[in-house]
């Protein structure tokens, strides 16, 4: 079963870390996907930025989504420090 994201906080280095229903804590790496579209689109800090939660995954404006299960498949677990 799959959790929904229920908030992003994006980071300067172009990750995204993300907190689910469950409470779990997890970093997701956007750089590989900046080169492709359409996520090459959000490649500037301040668009990137914008990166909010809806419909329990992350989106930015222009329409520009990604799946939930690749957030989680393909991120990592926030230790309680990387968290502060």
């Amino acid at each position: 079963m799959l959790c929904d994201v229920v908030s992003v906080s994006p980071t300067p280095d172009f990750q995204i870390d993300l907190e689910y229903a469950n409470g779990e804590r997890r970093r997701f790496d956007m750089r590989p996907l900046l080169q492709m579209k359409p996520w090459s689109r959000i490649a500037a800090p301040a668009q990137f930025s914008r990166a909010t939660v809806d419909y329990g995954t992350v989106v930015w404006p222009g329409d520009i989504d990604i799946a939930p299960e690749t957030l989680y498949d393909d991120s990592v677990a926030l230790s309680a420090k990387q968290r502060q």
